[in-house]
């Protein structure tokens, strides 16, 4: 298991990654076919209601789902290889607010021949309590991609 963050030793696809950096995309936990991340949502995060912006909600479980998806630590055949998103789904399913940490948990379900499934979980904490891999907060949005292996040409 590698364990890294945006500031220190990376995940090797978050190097030129400049939408994560942005957003301030902290990694916790890699593993193979699983990754832990998290932000704090920013004023500029939000949307004309006051609540995060589906889109950042969407584009954090998307960088979830990459880090899953792909080897922290590629050997050299796997380093020929990308694996992308072939088709995601994403249910809202409470908002989340400014000041807030979110906590995305992304793991793979199924894997055949160049193809996966993968399930993402995203997570808003309480204002008043700091999250925790073990209690991240309330269920905010379900992500769901399906994943593809390709050519780095």
């Amino acid at each position: 298991m590698v364990e890294t963050t945006l500031s220190g030793a990376q995940h090797h696809i978050l190097t030129n990654d400049y939408a994560s950096e942005w957003m301030g995309i902290e990694v916790l936990k890699l593993d193979d076919g699983h990754a832990t991340i998290r932000m704090h949502l920013r004023q500029e995060m939000l949307n004309g209601f006051g609540m995060a912006h589906g889109g950042m909600i969407f584009a954090f479980g998307d960088t979830a789902f990459a880090l899953a998806c792909n080897p922290a630590n590629p050997t050299p055949k796997q380093a020929a290889n990308i694996t992308v998103a072939s088709g995601v789904d994403i249910n809202f399913i409470k908002p989340a607010f400014q000041g807030q940490v979110i906590t995305a948990v992304a793991n793979r379900r199924a894997s055949t021949g160049r193809s996966g499934l993968y399930d993402i979980q995203i997570y808003a904490a309480p204002h008043d309590a700091a999250p925790s891999p073990e209690t991240p907060g309330e269920l905010i949005a379900e992500f769901r991609g399906r994943s593809r292996t390709i050519s780095k040409k």
